[in-house]
């Protein structure tokens, strides 16, 4: 049985006559952007996110509706916990990845980027603090501070005490609190900071590219050892502007810059034949480039290609 996907053009799940959708499957299509948010903000990965779904839903489709109080908490429960046991065994498959390991990236509409607790959870900076957590202090923390939920649907969702479930989030809270980004930049001011940026990198203007990086800038690329990519962080004003001329450079005229949303900040695709090179997002902290994230991976590229619905409710 295959996943019912988005939006009601799905035949997987029962229907009743009149091929409209079956109950089961109307609630899942209902709650899927829901769920496909909160699997990937534990996970960091549309593709695994994906088989989570696929997984809840068959979960699912065996449940009788009519025993099930809260529907959408009981669907997001059974989404915590696939992810769960699928983020223990990709932190494993982490540890010998080559080169830094980056969130696959999401192209995003501009609702996410207006929402700004939503933009901020799922940001490139922000998966990659959640990485630093252990996967049952991620989970309680994604399901308590970007999806509000109440302490007794967490410990249900992680099999825990609520007493537990408390403890856990707070020592997440603070392991998050001491590196998470330092502060959120308006849309507006995201865009200002993308758009001077591109005008740098364009015309060649080194100076101008070093003024909008702050001191401690960061720069990190992922070719998950398929494509050419540092292997190494990049941190400093000057090391990192040489890497970006450099690397901006080497695409060429045949590639075009494409300013875009990505997991709802400042972003840029680029294309060369048709295919896609590669994904730079970045992170922005008054008005200054703080982080910089280059993802080449192929793998890691499908997502960029449409638009990713994302919720929190």
């Amino acid at each position: 049985m295959s996943q019912p996907s988005e939006p009601a053009t799905d035949t997987a799940g029962p229907t009743s006559r009149g091929g409209q959708l079956g109950p089961a499957t109307a609630v899942f299509v209902a709650h899927r952007s829901l769920l496909f948010t909160v699997a990937y903000e534990m996970l960091g990965s549309a593709a695994d996110a994906e088989d989570v779904l696929q997984e809840t839903w068959l979960r699912w489709a065996g449940v009788d509706l009519d025993s099930v109080r809260d529907q959408r908490a009981f669907l997001v429960r059974i989404a915590t916990r696939q992810a769960l046991d699928r983020l223990r065994t990709l932190s494993r498959r982490r540890e010998s990845y080559i080169g830094p390991w980056l969130p696959e990236p999401l192209l995003t509409a501009p609702d996410v980027a207006e929402d700004i607790e939503l933009a901020e959870s799922v940001s490139m900076a922000m998966l990659l603090v959640l990485e630093t957590l252990t996967p049952t202090e991620r989970a309680v923390f994604v399901l308590r501070e970007v999806f509000e939920l109440e302490y007794a649907e967490i410990a249900e969702a992680v099999e825990k005490s609520p007493a537990a479930v408390r403890q856990t989030a707070h020592r997440a809270r603070g392991h998050v609190a001491a590196r998470r980004p330092r502060a959120v930049v308006s849309p507006a001011d995201a865009r200002a900071a993308l758009q001077a940026f591109q005008r740098a990198v364009e015309s060649g203007d080194l100076q101008g590219l070093l003024d909008i990086l702050a001191p401690d800038v960061v720069y990190l690329g992922d070719g998950g050892g398929a494509v050419q990519a540092t292997l190494r962080p990049v941190v400093g004003v000057d090391k990192v502007g040489r890497l970006l001329t450099t690397n901006l450079t080497r695409f060429g005229a045949d590639t075009s810059v494409e300013p875009v949303q990505i997991n709802g900040r400042p972003g840029l695709v680029f294309r060369r034949d048709g295919g896609i090179e590669g994904v730079l997002a970045m992170h922005i902290e008054d008005g200054l480039i703080t982080g910089f994230y280059l993802v080449r991976n192929p793998a890691k590229l499908s997502r960029v290609q449409r638009e990713t619905t994302l919720r929190r409710r």
